[in-house]
């Protein structure tokens, strides 16, 4: 039973949008604004994002490289993003040029940093408390998930829960990870370490990577969520973010990984993705399910029209080697509400504990 059970959930960036972040849309309107980096007179910067400008200084300085070349290179995102449908694919369009791609790169961050701490998932540090608003974030997907995952068990009962889990997540934020190490402490009131051990056991890939690690995650390397980075973290954050060449690399261990966890998920349940015919080319399982026949797929696919989730299906219906009747694609639900509308296909009740 623990093995029908098993979930794997792509995440994609319209389910962040429950707690504040930006669109790909709005996104790419925050990095024009920080790679706008002008000078007044030539000296004083009036424009753009001042940490950006002296990561990119610290770039030039070793190889006695002229800054202007990147800001030239900043000023061509700016200037022609808008025509791209993301920041990820003007890059990917560019590839080769290594001026676009640190640029980018280094904007990606600070726009995602920026995000985490306008989310409602940001923790103020000013010593008033030590864990999310939790009364704030209710009805939301991760709070629906979490209440699918902890339903009838004791904090002892959860490993194997967690273990039948696999997210794939898309977003370079870690909203998720956040989420459930808090939702864990404030519910069971167990320790970071097994709060940590718990979220360890869930299967969390980021195929075009994240802005790094927790503090609890690695207690020597990492950066809090919502944080101001240093120069030199925003230099080291940089080259975590992965091009859609790197993450499409058929000799990632990484994409190997998503590929087995989707493949042989006999539930697999997309949330605020946007089904880019590149992003479903990196999922698409090598192997599947040798019960294909009892795969189950659901999907939300808000702002879709109908003749789009027609056409997914069908790209879903073959990728997956399942029956278009076996896709659930609803364009008329948010990632929370499909856990309202499917509570009992998502259910973990069948495991044991």
């Amino acid at each position: 039973m623990a093995d029908q059970k098993k979930l794997a959930i792509v995440v994609g960036a319209g389910a962040s949008k429950e707690y504040s972040f930006p669109i790909g849309s709005e996104l790419k309107q925050h990095i024009v604004k920080l790679l706008d980096i002008r000078f007044e007179h030539g000296s004083r910067q009036q424009s753009g994002d001042h940490l950006i400008m002296e990561a990119l200084r610290r770039i030039c300085r070793p190889a006695n490289e002229d800054p202007n070349e990147y800001l030239y290179a900043s000023w061509r995102i700016r200037d022609s993003l808008s025509q791209a449908p993301s920041i990820d694919q003007f890059i990917h369009t560019q590839r080769g040029d290594t001026r676009i791609e640190t640029c980018g790169k280094l904007a990606i961050v600070r726009a995602i940093l920026k995000a985490e701490a306008g989310s409602s998932l940001y923790i103020r540090r000013d010593g008033s408390k030590d864990t999310l608003d939790f009364n704030r974030i209710q009805n939301t997907w991760l709070d629906a998930l979490f209440g699918v995952v902890i339903d009838g068990c004791t904090a002892s009962e959860l490993d194997e829960r967690f273990s039948a889990m696999s997210l794939i997540v898309f977003n370079y934020d870690r909203c998720i990870e956040h989420y459930f190490f808090h939702a864990l402490r404030n519910y069971y009131k167990i320790s970071d370490t097994r709060a940590a051990e718990l979220i360890g056991r869930i299967r969390i890939f980021h195929p075009y990577g994240s802005v790094g690690e927790l503090p609890w995650q690695n207690t020597s390397e990492h950066v809090a969520y919502g944080a101001e980075p240093t120069t030199e973290q925003l230099l080291t954050l940089k080259d975590r973010i992965k091009t859609f060449t790197e993450g499409t690399d058929p000799d990632s261990s990484d994409l190997a990984r998503i590929r087995a966890a989707l493949g042989f998920a006999p539930r697999v349940l997309f949330l605020g993705f946007a089904y880019h015919q590149l992003n479903l080319a990196l999922l698409a399982p090598q192997k599947t399910h040798p019960e294909g026949g009892s795969r189950r797929i659901i999907g939300t696919a808000l702002g879709l029209s109908a003749a789009d989730c027609t056409e997914i299906m069908l790209e879903l219906s073959e990728s997956f080697s399942c029956l278009t009747e076996q896709i659930h694609l609803r364009n008329d639900l948010t990632a929370a509400g499909a856990f309202g509308e499917y509570t009992r296909a998502l259910s973990f009740r069948g495991i044991e504990v």
